[in-house]
């Protein structure tokens, strides 16, 4: 996974605590604009900004893959036992939920995705109506780190939460969201065509399943030119294939495998029913088996990225206090998936894009490449905008415009 050489998401929540507890504990007025204000003028002081840099590029040195945050895990541990902020831990093998405030429900979350990616903080008591919960979450990479969370009970009792993904073709002091899908649901699959294996010379004494297979991967392709409405966005890649090595001998099985998404959890469904249908039976009409394994537990699928329409908009209202109405943009969905969606499935939830990219470069190098590189003037920036997200929700008051 080539996220564990290069990371590329920072989770800002864990950047924003600290400004938090200031904010919370002050008792400032709850007007947003002068909440938001006070924040962003917090992060952005020399001291604390040099901070957020010193611990990103710290955790950035030892990048982890998914379940094995372990190095990761502990910085955060040391982190909270030092401000003295109660945790719960282990959770999914690596992750953890920090808790600040009063510990009262309405209970609302700030995730930070750990694997190859993160940095936290957190801090001391502070009296207030509700609670901010600290979610430190492993895989998010594939590994379906929020499922876990979930599947262990660690998030029961939310209400709400908020998350970020950098986004390098957005400017530094810009945000992107959309109220509804975001992101599409994924799947990988694997499939294996079994036949009988001989001398290329003597075909008729095989079972061929390389020929199986090339009809197979063919009639896949049917199922989105042929069986989706063009209307409805769908892909279904094929990554790799494997069959044998000696060209004058017909395998015994190939194994070929890839990607499906959809912007709907419906649509994702669909295609891995169908998927399975057609290996199945194409492999048949070559008097050969075939099974497909769609790796449930140790790639699980992700369901579309849906914003809860009032969690988008508060969101949406606290980033326009913030930056500026001008900067709070309307992205367009993405084939890309997210494992937040498995929170958003579970609660009233707000997933958005963040820009990195600075604003004198020409161009921007993509996610998930070895190129990557993002402004680090963004990083006051993401750490108030969690904090105003998490105060102006527990404190409705602060949900005021100008």
């Amino acid at each position: 996974m080539e996220k564990t050489l290069f990371p590329f998401v920072i989770p800002f929540t864990c950047l924003s605590y600290f400004i938090l507890l200031s904010a919370l504990a002050s008792g400032s007025e709850t007007k947003l604009s002068y909440v938001t204000r006070e924040l962003l003028e917090s992060a952005r002081e020399p001291e604390f900004f040099n901070w957020l840099k010193r611990v990103r590029r710290r955790i950035h040195e030892y990048p982890e893959l998914a379940f094995e945050e372990y190095n990761t895990s502990e910085v955060i541990r040391s982190e909270l036992d030092s401000l003295g902020i109660k945790y719960i831990w282990p959770i999914a093998k690596t992750g953890g939920v920090g808790s600040v405030g009063s510990g009262l429900e309405t209970w609302f979350g700030l995730r930070a995705d750990m694997d190859a990616l993160p940095i936290q903080i957190a801090f001391s008591d502070i009296n207030s109506e509700g609670s901010v919960k600290l979610v430190f979450q492993p895989a998010e990479e594939g590994g379906g780190g929020a499922y876990h969370m979930l599947k262990e009970g660690a998030l029961d009792k939310f209400q709400a939460i908020f998350g970020l993904h950098v986004e390098p073709e957005l400017p530094v002091g810009s945000i992107a969201s959309r109220p509804g899908t975001l992101a599409a649901g994924s799947a990988r699959f694997l499939a294996v065509i079994k036949g009988k294996g001989g001398h290329a010379a003597l075909p008729q004494d095989t079972r061929d399943p390389v020929l199986a297979t090339s009809f197979a991967i063919l009639a896949l392709q049917q199922l989105i030119s042929r069986e989706t409405d063009p209307l409805e966005a769908r892909v279904l890649s094929l990554g790799f294939i494997e069959a044998g090595q000696a060209g004058n001998v017909i395998p015994e099985k190939v194994r070929f495998g890839g990607t499906i998404r959809s912007i709907t959890t419906e649509g994702l469904s669909y295609l891995q029913q169908r998927i399975k249908e057609v290996v199945e039976n194409q492999a048949a009409v070559h008097q050969c088996s075939a099974s497909v394994d769609f790796m449930e537990e140790t790639m699980r699928p992700y369901p579309a990225t849906v914003n809860d329409e009032a969690m988008y908009e508060h969101a949406k209202q606290v980033g326009e206090a913030l930056l500026g109405e001008s900067n709070v943009q309307v992205a367009a969905p993405i084939m890309a998936a997210e494992d937040f969606s498995f929170y958003a499935q579970k609660m009233k939830a707000a997933f958005f894009q963040i820009g990195v990219q600075n604003k004198n470069e020409k161009s921007f190098k993509r996610l998930h490449t070895p190129f990557f590189f993002l402004d680090e003037e963004v990083l006051p920036i993401g750490a108030a905008l969690h904090a105003a997200v998490a105060i102006s929700y527990l404190d409705n008051s602060a949900v005021e415009t100008h």
